[in-house]
């Protein structure tokens, strides 16, 4: 069994999830243990923000129990449209904002009330703005209204614009699906299954990673890498468990500081990377911080926390590039104001 300092190292940088309103009591134990870095809301956790207010009490008392006291991540998908875990702003979806008379004041607006409504319900962490360059009308981000515009320009400035006003405001924000799945075709979902992407190195440059450079520069706080294949620069791996991908380009290239953060651990696009631990492994060899299990199971998380661990322990993820990943979590934790 992995050492207990590698067990909460590893808990450090994974996201837990579970079913129903009430936090169990197996989860409130690991995060008392400082195993937990985090957990991730959907809509059956919040029958109303009330009951949510009150399992966030109850997850940040055991978070203030843990050998570090530092507050948890707390977060969901509140990007706008369709796309909200919780009653309230953001209305309007990006696409409706890309539209609007003043989109970037729009995207602020949004932005800043993503922020109100997450930080009103005890959440810290926003997995938005979503800043997928679409390329073609009603494909599978445009139908969705998810992205702001077909033109990687106006979706930097929105994507900026929205995330600038939600981080004033306290509330850190997420820029996703690293490097752009505007290219995917109508009905290509990395939940339900593999999605390759062939787009030219030099158009997903240009289109795709354009966006990130702004937020980038206007001080994102985390980035989360797409589950889809992009061959350009890596044929056989998804991003998020690439490393010339999340290293390479997102790090090196475009010079991002902050956190990484996967996409859902149990996407059918994983479908040949193994089960939980083993893709959680894969990631964290690739570049990626944090590991988001949302499958609401405890036991997945502790599958991803105990693979991790032991793989530390063997000496498969390098200890240096481990504990850099943890500090960063830790950092960005400790940065959040207190509940």
């Amino acid at each position: 069994m992995p050492v207990t300092d590698s067990l909460q190292l590893a808990g450090r940088r994974v996201v837990y999830s579970y079913s129903g309103p009430t936090p169990p009591p197996d989860l409130l134990a690991t995060i008392r243990a400082g195993r937990a870095a985090g957990v991730i809301f959907f809509k059956e956790n919040a029958p109303s923000v009330p009951q949510l207010r009150a399992a966030v009490a109850q997850l940040q008392q055991a978070a203030a129990e843990a050998p570090s006291g530092a507050p948890l991540l707390l977060m969901t998908d509140q990007e706008g449209g369709r796309i909200r875990r919780l009653p309230g702003a953001p209305e309007l979806s990006a696409k409706q904002i890309g539209l609007a008379p003043d989109p970037a004041g729009e995207a602020a607006r949004s932005g800043a009330g993503a922020a109100g409504t997450l930080s009103g319900a005890g959440l810290n962490l926003n997995l938005a703005p979503v800043l997928d360059v679409f390329d073609t009308p009603d494909n599978f981000i445009d139908h969705f209204e998810r992205s702001f515009s077909s033109k990687p320009e106006v979706v930097a400035e929105l994507g900026s614009a929205f995330l600038v006003a939600q981080q004033k405001l306290g509330v850190a924000a997420t820029a996703k699906h690293f490097p752009g799945l505007g290219a995917a075709p109508r009905g290509q979902n990395t939940d339900e299954g593999a999605v390759v992407l062939p787009v030219p190195l030099a158009e997903l440059r240009a289109r795709g990673e354009e966006p990130y450079r702004a937020a980038i520069a206007a001080g994102v706080r985390l980035v989360m890498a797409s589950w889809a294949v992009y061959p350009a620069l890596d044929a056989y791996h998804p991003a998020g468990l690439s490393r010339a991908i999340v290293h390479g380009e997102l790090r090196e290239r475009l010079g991002f500081r902050g956190v990484t953060v996967t996409d859902a651990l149990e996407a059918t696009a994983l479908a040949a990377f193994g089960e939980a631990g083993d893709r959680a492994v894969a990631a964290a060899e690739a570049g990626m911080d944090l590991v988001l299990c949302s499958a609401r199971d405890v036991g997945q998380g502790d599958a991803a926390v105990a693979a991790l661990a032991t793989a530390l322990d063997s000496g498969r993820l390098d200890t240096a590039g481990f504990t850099e990943a943890v500090h960063r979590v830790d950092a960005l934790r400790s940065s959040l104001p207190a509940p």
